[in-house]
């Protein structure tokens, strides 16, 4: 496994991934998600459908399973620092 390809291949999927408004846009969903102050995030990220990751990452960067997984695992990790980093609200 090549951790500084899939490294990058995190870099690049979490710098299309977007937090406006209380709203999550990915590159890989098809829908936002819509983020509510206070929610737990691991629940939140639960919620994204698993096949619609590891689609992407099979059509745009031919990852195997393996990779799927070490890349869904640290996405989770930055996304929810990313989430953290804005200030949701209520409105």
């Amino acid at each position: 496994m090549n951790n500084k390809f899939l490294d990058k291949v995190i870099y690049q999927i979490i710098s299309e991934t977007r937090v406006i408004d209380n709203k999550l846009y990915t590159p890989f969903l098809p829908y936002l998600v819509l983020l509510f102050p206070h929610s737990p995030h691991p629940f939140l990220i639960s919620l994204f459908s698993p096949s619609y990751f590891s689609n992407h990452c099979k059509e745009v960067y031919s990852l195997n399973e393996q990779e799927i997984e070490y890349v869904w695992k640290e996405y989770k990790k930055e996304v929810t620092t990313l989430i953290d980093k804005k200030e949701l609200s209520y409105e």
